[in-house]
């Protein structure tokens, strides 16, 4: 695990992009795990740039979210299908049947999440995997107390989960009380991670995914145990750490 701190969260947006941009370039038909959320915004709009200035294409790329909130039909504003159209897909020239977003509108959820996994194998397996994290420690929406081999289901979302959220809805009552999830054994099948944070609300959750125990209390702290994987932070989320942690990547020079 390699722990990288930015002074922002532009700088943050720009890395991510870039080393995923890298995975694009050197395996054109890559298989991304993309997130939701405030936090790859950032992420997304470099890569449109990206693609737009300097023409990286998404032609053959194969794409699987982490998640979607159970009931809210795709076209709804807060589902994670409109968010990803909207905030990337729209903008690149990425092949529509590559697109793969959890489906909160199935008859057959359960059955819904075995198809969800197999199509992950089919397609060859995750070559990297994009993450945000709660401030309770989830990543995607494997909240506290998720099982550490867990793979796409149904989670319950945690309160603060739902606290967190509500600001994108117009009250509490409209936030779903249920999402499909990608599970945590299924994130770290992934050849290589990258977990992104901002803000001093992240700090608690950072400072034990990165020098806590490895525990299913805060499910981020897997990452540790991942043979490719790097924590991108900027300075406020990176505030609570206790050890000195690099702006820039390590580089491995063989002589």
């Amino acid at each position: 695990m390699e722990v990288i701190i930015k002074e922002t969260y532009e700088e943050v947006s720009k890395f991510a992009a870039e080393l995923i941009a890298d995975v694009i370039r050197r395996k054109p038909r890559a298989i991304l795990g993309l997130a939701t959320g405030s936090t790859p915004l950032g992420t997304y709009k470099e890569l449109i740039r990206l693609h737009k200035e300097e023409g990286l294409d998404f032609s053959r790329t194969v794409t699987f979210n982490l998640d979607e909130y159970v009931g809210l039909t795709h076209d709804h504003p807060q589902s994670y299908h409109y968010f990803m159209w909207e905030n990337l897909f729209k903008h690149v020239n990425i092949n529509s049947k590559n697109v793969h977003i959890p489906d909160g509108t199935a008859k057959d959820i359960p059955g819904f999440c075995r198809w969800y996994e197999e199509q992950i194998v089919k397609a060859g397996g995750l070559d990297i995997q994009l993450l945000g994290i709660g401030s309770n420690g989830h990543i995607a929406f494997n909240e506290p107390g998720s099982s550490l081999g867990s793979r796409t289901r149904v989670k319950t979302l945690d309160e603060k989960t739902r606290q967190d959220n509500a600001r994108f809805f117009r009250n509490m009552n409209e936030v779903p009380k249920y999402a499909i999830t990608m599970g945590i054994g299924t994130i770290m099948d992934a050849r290589q991670l990258i977990l992104l944070a901002n803000g001093a609300g992240k700090a608690d959750a950072i400072q034990k995914t990165v020098e806590g125990p490895i525990t299913a209390m805060v499910p981020a702290t897997i990452v540790q145990l991942h043979p490719k994987a790097t924590i991108c932070i900027d300075k406020a989320a990176g505030a609570k750490l206790t050890k000195e942690y690099p702006a820039e990547p390590r580089v491995l020079v063989l002589s």
